[in-house]
């Protein structure tokens, strides 16, 4: 069974930039990222910026991710083999 990965919040940042997340506002330690689909909706998710997250908020991230982006693109950057 794969396994989550320990990323950190800039590793996840970097991981949606590859998808078409950009940084649109931070307030504390909390990155806003922000892309517009093709039908001209904004999708947003926030991302924590910690040195390490737990793996309860990195499984939440991807489930999140998972509304916007297919779960077998996704999959390869948050889980292990």
């Amino acid at each position: 069974m794969p396994k989550l990965r320990r990323l950190s919040g800039p590793e996840v940042v970097r991981i949606l930039g590859l998808f078409g997340f950009a940084p649109h506002s931070q307030r504390g330690s909390h990155v806003k990222l922000k892309r517009r689909s093709g039908a001209g909706e904004s999708q947003t998710l926030t991302v924590p910026n910690h040195r390490e997250l737990d793996t309860g908020t990195c499984h939440g991230i991807f489930r999140q991710a998972t509304r916007y982006i297919a779960s077998d693109d996704l999959r390869p950057h948050f889980f292990t083999d």
